[in-house]
């Protein structure tokens, strides 16, 4: 099997692209799959004359009505949060209805199941066993209560246990294999989990590119940069100032287990001293008003850094694929991202290259583009991890070379 990634700058019409096709390719149905309603909406309205209907859920739940759809060979739009949940039946119909498959953005087909230690010790011991591949089974399906959801997961055969005290699910690659082509819409590819995910279930991609004939999108073999990208680096400022960026200094500030540390010191200093560079940052330095503020952090670190004048702009630092904030142009990105320990360690113990500055860079990337600069319009942003600060900056280099 080989998929089809799209894998280009943002602004470089893959969303048009697939809109395009969609429109002009009557021969085959499609499933459209994007993080957000408001893109699903937007391909029903962009792509009127084939008919796209959204799954709901009319009593027996929005998978039921997702199989009732494919069955009656309708052109299907919905969401990320949909597509996980398809299994054996939904792999059937679309098997059998002939679809292509159009990923707006990768997810995360490899996650890692929450649940406690002694939870998983207890659940072991009584409703499920682990075979000598490490997949999870389930024991009888007559089961009703609190881990309903993990039992349907581990019922799929695709929740293993790995480091004898964690559980990953693994989307069945089946779904994949069943339409009769996929295409990703991304950015990045070769450092996102999905790519890993292919990687350990042998599946062949091969990028391709989109191309503006007339005003109209499509895809291309090739991979084309489109012009517009030598102008970013000189629309994005960083800050530069040497106070405000002393405290991201050491290379793994700012991250997770920095803000954890920072978090159980007594009195908080460093919180203390990173909510102050903040409301330095945004009532004296930028001195702008607070619709015009963009920043984030990790959620469970917001509340001690918030402050008057810019609280309201915080937007989560994994956000995706929305147009919200688009008039926003002074930003603060307060998080030092690195790969899940646990998942890294799996797949490298699968023998695939785990390319973590790539991965932290394109989070990033995906981030500030929720702001103003999607539009073209100039960007000012404070970047404190010096880490993610030279990523960032070698990133911009690169695009004006």
């Amino acid at each position: 099997m080989v998929v089809n990634v799209c894998d280009a700058i943002m602004g470089s019409g893959k969303t048009e692209s697939a809109i395009t096709l969609i429109r002009e390719d009557a021969e085959h149905r499609y499933i459209f799959i994007t993080p957000y309603l408001t893109e699903v909406e937007r391909v029903k309205k962009s792509c009127d004359n084939r008919d796209f209907k959204s799954p709901q859920n009319r009593g027996l739940g929005k998978l039921n009505d997702l199989h009732v759809l494919l069955a009656g060979g309708e052109n299907i739009a919905s969401t990320h949060a949909l597509f996980e949940t398809y299994n054996d039946q939904t792999i059937e119909l679309i098997r059998n209805g002939n679809y292509r498959l159009i990923l707006d953005e990768v997810f995360q087909a490899v996650q890692i199941v929450p649940i406690s230690p002694a939870d998983l010790r207890m659940l072991r011991g009584n409703m499920m066993y682990v075979d000598d591949k490490l997949r999870v089974h389930w024991v009888g399906d007559s089961y009703e209560g609190r881990f309903e959801d993990l039992r349907d997961m581990c019922m799929t055969g695709n929740v293993i246990l790995y480091n004898d005290c964690l559980l990953l699910w693994k989307f069945p690659v089946e779904v994949f294999q069943a339409f009769d082509e996929v295409i990703i819409l991304t950015y990045m590819f070769d450092a996102q989990v999905q790519k890993y995910y292919f990687d350990v279930n042998g599946i062949e991609v091969r990028k391709i590119g989109t191309v503006c004939d007339e005003g109209v999108y499509r895809f291309s073999a090739e991979q084309h940069t489109p012009l517009y990208i030598k102008d970013i680096p000189v629309k994005v400022h960083v800050v530069d100032d040497q106070k405000l960026n002393k405290i991201g200094e050491p290379y793994t500030s700012l991250s997770v287990s920095w803000y954890r540390g920072a978090k159980g010191t007594p009195g908080q200093p460093l919180l203390r001293q990173l909510q102050g560079n903040l409301v330095n940052l945004f009532r004296n330095k930028y001195a702008s008003p607070t619709d015009k503020n963009l920043w984030t952090t990790f959620k469970d670190f917001m509340e001690p850094l918030k402050g008057k004048g810019y609280t309201k702009g915080f937007v989560s630092c994994n956000v995706r694929a929305t147009n919200a904030y688009r008039d926003r142009d002074k930003l603060a990105y307060c998080v030092n991202i690195y790969y899940n320990p646990l998942l890294k360690g799996y797949f490298q113990e699968q023998g695939v290259e785990v390319r973590e500055d790539e991965y932290a860079l394109s989070e990033m990337i995906q981030w500030v583009w929720r702001s103003a600069i999607r539009d073209g319009h100039e960007i000012w942003i404070y970047i404190p991890s010096r880490r993610m600060r030279e990523l960032f900056c070698g990133w911009l280099n690169s695009l004006a070379a």
